[in-house]
């Protein structure tokens, strides 16, 4: 489980997840900068996959297919915005 209130201290922008989806591998800072948080223009760049889950602020993103701790991930900036 994670939490579903994310916040990235680097853009101070809330993480969007999405459940059932990876992240294509051509997206780049560019594409979430410019398309984040509008859905219709992430979906371009979305797959399709079962039990997974993409998250993306302004400046980072992360496609997840297994239990993962990403509190080692140390390029995230990503902290639990308050419930």
């Amino acid at each position: 489980r994670t939490c579903d209130q994310l916040r990235c201290t680097a853009c101070d922008f809330r993480v969007s997840l999405f459940n059932d989806y990876v992240w294509d591998q051509s997206c780049d800072y560019l594409f979430f900068r410019n398309n984040m948080p509008e859905l219709s223009k992430l979906r371009a760049k979305m797959i399709k996959k079962k039990g997974a889950r993409a998250y993306a602020c302004q400046c980072s993103w992360r496609s997840i297919a297994e239990l993962t701790d990403l509190q080692t991930e140390q390029q995230l900036r990503w902290v639990c915005g308050k419930h």
